[in-house]
Order: C-alpha cells, then sequence, then structure tokens
C-alpha cells in the first residue's frame, strides 16, 4: 500500500551499489527511514540534501518518488549555512527517534529551516535553534540563578562565547537525552565561525 507524506530529509546513507537510506523526519508519522533505490554510489540526487523539504510517496520499506517542495538555496551557496544544516540534520537524527506523529514539531522545524536560509547574520542561529529545540522537547534550559543556565540563554557576541555555549549547549543535552550523541560536525561547525 503505498501512502503520501512531507518530510524532511535528515540523512542520505550509502547502503549497496544500488540502495541509499533515506533518514527522514515525516509531517504524517515522524521519523521514518526509507530505501532509495537507482541513485549509484558517487550519484546523490539534490533533492536529498539535508533539510530539504520532499514530498515522498512510499511503499512499507522504500521511496517510490519523490517531490522536492524546498531546498534552501543558501544552504547550497553559503559555507557557514550549509555547516549550520548538516549540524542540525545531524542532532536531528540523533534526537528524534520515534515513529510518532508530532504536527507542532514538524512545524516548528520547517520554520526554523526557512528561518535559517532567509537570515543574513547566521553566526547564533545553531544556539537558539538547540535553546528552542530543547523547549519544544520538554526540557527547556531553565531561567534560574545557575551562572551556566543564564549564559546559555544570552546569544554570545564573540568566538570564544559562541564555542563555549555550544559546547555547553551540547552538554545539556546529554543530561536530558538518552540517545544523544555529540555531533560529529561540531568541531567543523566550530572552525567555520573561527
Amino acid at each position: 500500500m503505498l501512502s503520501t507524506t512531507d518530510a524532511i530529509v535528515l540523512c542520505l546513507q550509502p547502503q549497496s551499489d544500488k540502495a541509499h537510506v533515506l533518514h527522514t523526519y515525516t509531517r504524517a508519522g515522524g521519523r521514518a527511514n526509507y530505501k532509495v533505490y537507482g541513485l549509484g554510489r558517487k550519484n546523490t540526487s539534490g533533492k536529498y540534501t539535508p533539510l530539504s523539504i520532499v514530498q515522498l510517496t512510499t511503499d512499507e520499506h522504500s521511496v517510490r518518488t519523490a517531490q522536492l517542495l524546498f531546498v534552501p538555496q543558501t544552504l547550497v551557496t553559503d559555507p557557514y549555512k550549509r555547516t549550520i544544516a548538516l549540524f542540525i540534520s545531524e542532532i536531528l537524527h540523533n534526537v528524534l527517534r520515534h515513529p510518532m506523529e508530532d504536527g507542532p514539531m514538524f512545524e516548528f522545524l520547517i520554520q526554523a529551516i526557512q528561518e535559517l536560509d532567509a537570515t543574513d547574520e547566521p553566526q547564533n542561529f545553531h544556539l537558539q535553534f538547540l535553546i528552542d529545540f530543547a523547549a519544544k522537547l520538554g526540557f527547556a534550559v531553565p531561567e534560574d540563578n545557575e551562572p551556566k543556565h543564564i549564559a546559555l540563554l544570552q546569544l554570545p557576541v564573540t568566538r570564544e562565547e559562541r564555542q563555549k555555549q555550544l559546547r555547553a549547549l551540547c552538554e545539556y543535552f546529554e543530561e536530558h537525552v538518552e540517545t544523544w550523541k555529540t555531533p560529529h560536525s561540531l568541531d567543523v561547525l566550530m572552525e567555520v565561525f573561527d
């Protein structure tokens, strides 16, 4: 039985010469993974760029058709935004693990992707995203007297402050998310905003 849903691309991983595994977050069912055939090992489709929004027609296990609804153009042309997009997609891939419908979360992510594409000053975008994402997940950064938490709610202005806050936010997620893994893209993100 075929079904159609809008989906946010998290990542596309090669599985064999003929198949890739597409990791997505869908409007209809939350986290979902599908096999994609016919791309070849090196010929991956631009519609599967991390944080692209696609409409998928699928059977239980594989993609039958994929229509690109929105690809953030600046994520393709801007190395800063592309690095942020890879970081955010890796966070989503590690944190959003459950196959259950969550319309408000899907809309939150769509809005965040559009804001990243539109912003002219992306240097603190990933920090604000993590703060907002934590609140959406139910463990908002508290506004209490702990110096670490107060620092997390104030967006930094220097490179050193930005790096310190990013590490602190990752530690905060580690405390609250059982499946947390430190993103591989974390070091790259810090270098890009050097």
